[in-house]
């Protein structure tokens, strides 16, 4: 990826110019632009003297027409689809270690062992799958940051006598749809009762 640098110039046709009055003049020369990117023009650079071909590729932001890219190979028999594609892998990378540093704690685990810094590095990179899905299933102009400390935020608190009483009228529904018999089903919670701390079975005795 190129900077839109006054400082860099490239060859283009005879004429020495920076990538915004290379673009310039391209627009006002009315080329077809495509739906992927704008122009993709080969220029020449001078690298230690020596002159080297690159191919330009300009790509605009798709939420402002005016604002674009610039991308650059000096492999020119590829095709501008191609160099963005290969560009949009790299990035990936670069952000996926950029998001799996600053959020996912990456590089801070304490973890000596082979088998658990594989472990480590499956659990950072399950997490950022999971950002990335979500990310991509949405249309959300937010970060990937912020949708980690959104992911982040504390779920409310349930008591424990709530949720077992929530699980005792599920299986019991369960019960009812596999055409169990009411003497069945007291068995059963019967039998999952005595298996609960006394403390639990009170709970559940005062939510039910």
């Amino acid at each position: 990826m190129l900077k839109r640098s006054e400082k860099v110039y490239f060859r283009y046709r005879g004429r020495q110019m920076d990538v915004k009055s290379l673009y310039e003049r391209l627009r006002r020369s009315k080329w077809p632009q495509h739906q992927n990117y704008h122009y993709s023009p080969i220029v020449t650079f001078e690298v230690g003297g020596q002159p080297m071909k690159v191919k330009l590729v300009f790509v605009p932001n798709r939420t402002d027409h005016s604002q674009y890219l610039v991308l650059g190979t000096t492999k020119t028999t590829l095709e501008p689809d191609q160099i963005i594609q290969l560009y949009g892998r790299c990035w990936q990378i670069e952000g996926y270690f950029k998001v799996a540093k600053q959020y996912l704690r990456f590089d801070q685990t304490q973890v000596q062992s082979y088998d658990g810094l594989c472990g480590h590095m499956a659990m950072v990179m399950m997490s950022y799958d999971i950002l990335a899905l979500h990310q991509r299933e949405q249309v959300d102009e937010r970060t990937l940051g912020d949708l980690f400390y959104n992911f982040g935020r504390p779920l409310p608190d349930i008591e424990i006598a709530v949720a077992l009483a929530w699980l005792m009228r599920q299986l019991t529904g369960l019960g009812e749809k596999l055409g169990l018999t009411t003497t069945i089903i007291d068995e059963l919670f019967d039998q999952f009762i005595r298996t609960l701390p006394n403390n639990l079975a009170q709970l559940l005795g005062n939510g039910v």
